[in-house]
């Protein structure tokens, strides 16, 4: 998640540091949230049933990159760690990977559907679409989050959507961000920690992703692990940067054994299996009891087995089953969800009889101009009114490099990112003359209860807003 993660390490030189949809529709969406203002002074109105209005764009557009190349960059590091090179800021996008990984919050209400329902075999699809969603935010997000600082932290409470959340970085070497969400209404938990291996392989930037993300659904007492697909990013010597994610997904039910296996696919030669997505559930004996298949970029669909090979069969023998886009009269056939669905035209091959998961929300219409940002990514900066004397003093949005980034000033912002991993670097040497061990605030190493490896637990605490002994990174 975040391809670019692991870049501008506090070891390197700073060489190259100075290089000169509409609001979210969703299948049971909350209404309140087609209402919203293009405020973006940091002041949040709040409409008449209460709910905040979040801004729907960013303070200044996008810098242009047309004159930078990322190889300009990189070939002056072959063979060097991946996680020892500074980017320009041009090549970022005003968000740490901590607010990145937030994200992943965009379709909660698949979680709150995996809540309601009573058949685990619906709580486990409705699940696998949430993994899937995860990961659709990155779609022609080529821009890199920035790097968090040891101790940054960041914080997102959302009564609208019903949950809060809270991140910290709590490793530098190798970077590793930590996270922990829960449900207002005590419904869910959902925690993990990233940290990716970057791979450099000359025309393409992989990264393989390490560490566990869990979902608990406490109604149910299920627990739900899995690890995130590997991203890719393609052409960085040359041509238009692009993303896909490949490999295998395996979401393992711990209450009941069911598992979800889904596979990634990679692109292929011609293109052929570009951002599909196929798998299914099986129950403890191995039995499969629905397959899953669509796009991370699009949809995705269930139906049960027998369909889905009849359906293949008939498509091998050229029978009367067409490729055929996915038109809005199939859909309503198909589901009575449909009538608040964002009108996007999907690719997917549609078999008959299938059921919809999920469907990616409309972006902005101003998104390209925005970094490719969804409309929940464009409101995870805003620092709205009264908010800085509440926050932690280590979070995102008190950063003064993304806050200047995002304000369209890209020679203060390149300094004050200098001038921060300067601070990082000193107070790292400072510890290091001292024989003083960095101390996590909010995270601490221990064991995954459901797994058994090892991951970064919750300590507690930071909603009591006691912040008195946080460091002081900014």
């Amino acid at each position: 998640y975040g391809f670019y993660t692991g870049f501008d390490s506090d070891n390197s030189s700073g060489d190259f540091s100075d290089a000169n949809h509409k609001v979210p529709e969703m299948l049971d969406r909350d209404p309140h949230q087609s209402n919203r203002t293009g405020k973006h002074n940091g002041e949040t109105e709040i409409q008449e049933n209460g709910i905040k209005r979040h801004r729907t764009s960013l303070p200044a557009p996008m810098f242009s990159r047309s004159d930078f190349s990322v190889w300009s960059i990189l070939k002056k590091c072959i063979g060097l760690e991946l996680s020892k090179i500074t980017m320009p800021i041009v090549f970022n996008e005003p968000l740490s990977f901590l607010q990145r990984i937030t994200e992943y919050m965009e379709h909660i209400y698949l979680i709150n559907k995996a809540c309601s329902h009573a058949d685990p075999l619906e709580r486990m699809q409705a699940v696998a679409a949430f993994a899937v969603s995860a990961v659709a935010s990155q779609w022609e997000r080529t821009g890199k989050p920035f790097n968090p600082l040891l101790g940054e932290t960041y914080e997102l409470t959302r009564e609208d959507l019903g949950f809060r959340f809270i991140s910290e970085q709590v490793s530098h070497h190798p970077p590793i961000s930590a996270f922990y969400s829960e449900g207002l209404n005590k419904d869910f938990i959902f925690h993990g920690s990233i940290y990716p291996k970057l791979k450099f392989w000359g025309k393409s930037i992989e990264a393989e992703p390490r560490g566990t993300i869990t979902l608990e659904l406490l109604k149910h007492n299920e627990a739900y692990t899995w690890t995130n697909p590997t991203c890719c990013v393609h052409n960085v010597i040359i041509g238009k940067l692009w993303l896909e994610q490949y490999g295998t997904v395996e979401i393992v039910n711990h209450s009941t054994g069911d598992k979800c296996v889904l596979n990634f696919k990679p692109c292929g030669l011609f293109g052929k299996e570009l951002h599909r997505v196929e798998g299914y559930i099986q129950d403890k004996y191995r039995k499969k009891l629905c397959v899953i298949y669509g796009k991370w970029t699009e949809c995705l669909w269930c139906t049960d087995p027998t369909t889905y090979e009849t359906y293949k069969k008939s498509e091998k023998r050229g029978g009367e089953q067409k490729k055929k886009l996915v038109s809005e009269d199939d859909i309503k056939s198909e589901n009575d969800e449909a009538d608040d669905m964002p009108e996007i035209q999907d690719t997917v091959q549609f078999i008959p009889g299938s059921k919809l998961l999920w469907r990616i929300n409309c972006r902005p219409p101003n998104s390209s101009q925005m970094y490719n940002f969804t409309s929940f990514a464009v409101s995870l900066n805003e620092l709205e009114k009264g908010m800085e004397a509440i926050l932690a003093p280590t979070d995102c949005r008190l950063r003064p490099d993304i806050r200047n980034m995002e304000n369209g000033n890209m020679d203060v912002a390149s300094k004050e990112k200098e001038r921060l991993e300067e601070k990082q670097r000193a107070a790292r040497k400072e510890r290091a003359k001292d024989e003083v061990e960095w101390h996590t605030r909010w995270f601490h190493q221990g064991t995954n209860p459901y797994t058994g490896t090892s991951d970064w637990l919750y300590s507690g605490g930071y909603f009591d807003r006691n912040f008195s002994d946080c460091p002081d990174i900014y």
